[in-house]
């Protein structure tokens, strides 16, 4: 077992960007084999997003365990970060996924947003930057001629298409405003996700379906009553991030059954599955 000393050592490494660095970690992990793993593993499942990634990658670039190993290993752990998640649940259909590739673009769109935010600015002037940046200058929009295509609901594409289904999108807003230290929510609507902020004296919400339009919440409670829903205060609340992960696979479920792919559509429902019974075992 690694001693307190060499997991601190391990620690303070895991998120230096200088390739002879990752070079000689990535020996090391090997080296350490089992050990290596278990240390890697504890650190993705943890909740402190930074370091999650970076264990992800080495992780992923190890090739230590199969995908859906690892992404039921997260589910079980109970520790839901969301960046983690999202991109181990992309690895789950492609296994070969660079996630440092994935965190560097969020990475670049974050600092191209901190370029532009001019401090002290509100939750909602940083909110607007975020919307330049991600709907104007990369062009990240809705997907509503293929809303079903399952590539949709995966972070690594949406990144690399540029294009996504409400609740993708919003995961993509929320790791960026992470970045930011902008405090946001997931909202799982009834039929529809949006992002919120509650840190204000009346909370908004943004929808980044909608290129980040802005709603109070009025304009929520409407929209819902406009699908024939009748809204509750608990439709407005924030959504855990066991659940976000969790809706994205009853999604894929539902896209990969449309397209024919039963397999697909039986892997995705036993990870719902994994979710609730996992939650449920932590709940009694």
């Amino acid at each position: 077992m690694l001693s307190v000393r060499d997991r601190a050592a391990l620690l303070g490494l895991l998120d230096d960007p200088a390739p002879g660095v990752r070079q000689a970690l990535l020996a090391h992990f090997l080296a350490l084999g089992a050990d290596g793993t278990q240390f890697l593993r504890e650190v993705a499942h943890d909740p402190h997003r930074p370091l999650a990634r970076h264990a992800a990658w080495y992780l992923a670039e190890l090739k230590f365990g199969d995908p859906v190993t690892e992404f039921r290993s997260f589910i079980r752990s109970h520790h839901h970060a969301l960046e983690t998640g999202a991109l181990l649940l992309s690895r789950t259909v492609a296994p070969n996924l660079d996630l440092g590739a994935c965190g560097a673009t969020l990475d670049q769109i974050a600092a191209r947003c901190r370029e532009l935010i001019s401090k002290p600015a509100s939750a909602r002037e940083q909110c607007r930057i975020i919307n330049r940046v991600l709907f104007h200058e990369w062009g990240f929009h809705g997907n509503t001629e293929h809303y079903t295509d399952p590539l949709n609901s995966f972070l690594s594409q949406v990144l690399v298409r540029r294009k996504g289904i409400p609740i993708s999108l919003s995961v993509l807003y929320l790791l960026v405003a992470g970045r930011l230290d902008l405090e946001l929510e997931p909202v799982g609507l009834p039929g529809h996700f949006v992002v919120g902020c509650f840190n204000g004296v009346a909370p908004f919400f943004v929808d980044p379906f909608d290129r980040g339009v802005f709603r109070d919440t009025a304009e929520i409670l409407d929209l819902l009553r406009a699908n024939n829903l009748t809204p509750t205060a608990a439709d407005l609340a924030p959504t855990p991030v066991r659940e976000v992960l969790c809706r994205s696979c009853r999604n894929l479920v539902n896209h990969y059954s449309a397209a024919g792919d039963t397999g697909r559509a039986r892997l995705f429902a036993g990870f719902v599955q994994e979710f609730e019974s996992t939650h449920q075992h932590h709940a009694t």
